[in-house]
């Protein structure tokens, strides 16, 4: 029996499919020892094993960098936020909320603004005034052409990353554009793996310009699980930043009197767009919040 760290680039069904840093792919099972204890184990997780073979058994979840709840995954080094300029027009809702996901769980972002030249007037201007003046990266692209790709290449080079955001906005085309091979690595893992491509309902890694491409299920539905009500506003860099300079503690930022956050938004330092995605996440939170009193 050898010991081995490595990392998890996918789960299925009990098993769990670690990438050795010796370059070996290992089919593990979870050490007795950690199931008496409760754990989440994702894809993306660096865990340390016990090898036989191409077998192993987990004996450790190494530290995480980060971990987002759905889909389930781990150690991320970027979360790249896709959307559409047009067909289907963009939701600066949807945009916000999946950015707000990423701040929360300290994951760095970037906006990715596909079919760019579907984009109405002043529409481009406007992401980068509000995004990029947040500093996020913003980077309008034609994947179907494959035009204004290599600025995105520079940034997740060696990296883990995730793709996300709303069907039709082309997140496969530019997948595919990025490296046309990865459909042939994925079949590849899910041959070995014994689990077809298009069934897969779970996060799974595949090597990547010295890094990994995270294969999801989808941010369709965008879960905010993991901003509850008193940290909704970690979501939002700008909000977060005049944290305490309102004039009641604990100011929830949108029925109080004096209140910087508001303030801002009235002298124009807070995109109103912004500050609406916060108020309706707000409310979101609340009603999911009495709902599981309710239940």
């Amino acid at each position: 029996m050898s010991t081995a760290t490595g990392r998890i680039i996918k789960t299925y069904n009990g098993y769990y499919y670690v990438a050795g840093d010796d370059g070996q792919l290992y089919t593990c099972k979870v050490k007795g020892r950690m199931k008496q204890r409760r754990f989440i184990m994702a894809a993306g997780d660096r865990v340390e094993l016990e090898t036989q073979g191409t077998e192993g058994m987990i004996r450790e979840i190494l530290p995480r960098q980060n971990l987002l709840q759905r889909p389930l995954v781990a150690n991320l080094d970027c979360l790249m936020a896709v959307f559409a300029c047009g067909d289907p027009d963009p939701s600066f809702l949807l945009v916000d909320k999946l950015l707000a996901l990423a701040e929360a769980a300290g994951i760095p972002a970037a906006l990715v603004l596909n079919k760019e030249d579907l984009a109405p007037e002043g529409l481009l201007e406007q992401f980068q005034s509000i995004y990029g003046a947040l500093g996020y990266s913003v980077f309008p692209i034609q994947a179907r052409e494959g035009l204004g790709l290599e600025p995105i290449l520079e940034q997740i080079q060696g990296k883990t990353v995730a793709f996300g955001g709303p069907s039709g906005a082309g997140k496969s085309t530019l997948l595919n554009h990025l490296d046309p091979s990865l459909t042939l690595k994925t079949g590849h893992v899910s041959s070995k793996i014994g689990r077809g491509r298009h069934t897969t309902r779970f996060a799974e890694l595949l090597p990547f310009a010295g890094g990994y491409i995270v294969d999801t299920p989808g941010f369709g539905n965008i879960d905010l699980s993991e901003l509850d009500m008193a940290s909704a506003a970690d979501g939002f860099r700008e909000i977060r930043a005049r944290e305490g300079h309102c004039r009641f503690t604990g100011c929830s930022h949108t029925h109080e009197p004096d209140c910087e956050v508001k303030a801002a938004v009235e002298r124009g330092e807070i995109a109103s767009s912004r500050y609406a995605s916060y108020c309706t996440i707000r409310q979101e939170l609340a009603d999911a919040k009495k709902r599981g009193k309710r239940s």
